[in-house]
């Protein structure tokens, strides 16, 4: 058995996964990767990112550059020009990163779940009443970003953006496994809240939530980084049109994005639990 193989299938063991990935000083570890992944050292770069493809199934072959000044700036990275395309059919919602697909549907009255039996109030989630009513009856899909992923994220939609919400919290594991473990875990962990409308004025809002070893969240349209070390005032007003496809910004390592869209829209027949799907896909239809 190889090392990678057997990394693999030491993790797949549930209890040892949950232990090592969350029985930790998580906010300590999730502090020391933000400095360490940002040394600009050869040596560190080139065994941090050998470490890194032996956990993952990391393919840099769509990255624009082969050589990377550190392992945030292989996080972080951009592809080869086109090979994200966005569906250009008005009535598509685009997935806007690259992810797995989880838990997606209906939300009932304000309720959605994190894992099947496992609900969380939209409320809690958001922390806005005023959003929750005009998400209550909506649909909501859960898109997990894994480490080696492509973790610039986009505009599902053409959109304006009306306000980011900054909410500080935990940085619980996101993995399937923690979520069948830890209540509520996505109103638990940091994350914010990006509240944009469409032409209709109907509510699309995204809610990009942190995990261990990330919790920090960039916004070009900000010009900011939002992480724990942000302090107040933690709402942000915008004024930002955004058109499908553009680039909105970037996890720092891997995490999860929630899409709260309106009621009359349907998931497209590529969205189900488990599958992957890549940034410009379809996601939703009107």
């Amino acid at each position: 058995m190889t090392v990678k193989a057997l990394i693999s299938a030491l993790t797949e063991q549930e209890d040892l996964n949950f232990l090592l990935t969350n029985r930790v000083p998580r906010a300590a570890l999730t502090r020391f990767m933000g400095w360490f992944s940002k040394i600009e050292n050869p040596l560190v770069r080139d065994a941090s990112i050998a470490c890194w493809r032996l956990f993952s199934d990391l393919d840099l072959s769509e990255a624009s550059k082969s050589r990377f000044k550190s392992m945030h700036d292989c996080f972080t990275r951009e592809l080869k020009p086109g090979l994200r395309p966005f569906d250009r059919d008005p009535a598509i919602v685009a997935s806007p990163s690259d992810a797995i697909i989880g838990a997606h549907g209906t939300i009932a009255d304000g309720e959605l779940f994190q894992v099947k039996g496992a609900p969380y109030s939209l409320i809690d989630l958001l922390g806005d009443a005023s959003l929750v009513e005009e998400h209550r009856r909506g649909r909501f899909v859960t898109l997990r970003l894994t480490s080696s992923m492509y973790h610039r994220f986009h505009a599902p939609y053409d959109a304006h953006v009306e306000r980011v919400t900054l909410i500080h919290g935990d940085t619980w594991n996101v993995n399937p496994i923690a979520l069948k473990r830890i209540e509520r875990l996505f109103c638990k962990n940091e994350r914010a809240v990006i509240r944009t409308h469409l032409a209709t004025g109907e509510a699309l809002t995204l809610v990009p939530v942190a995990a261990i070893l990330v919790a920090s969240i960039r916004l070009h349209f900000l010009d900011l980084v939002l992480n724990a070390q942000t302090r107040g005032p933690f709402s942000f007003p915008c004024d930002v049109d955004v058109k499908k496809g553009e680039e909105l910004g970037w996890f720092e390592h891997g995490s999860t994005i929630i899409v709260l869209a309106p009621c009359h829209f349907d998931f497209c027949d590529n969205v189900s639990e488990g599958a992957r799907i890549r940034a410009g896909q379809p996601l939703l239809r009107k």
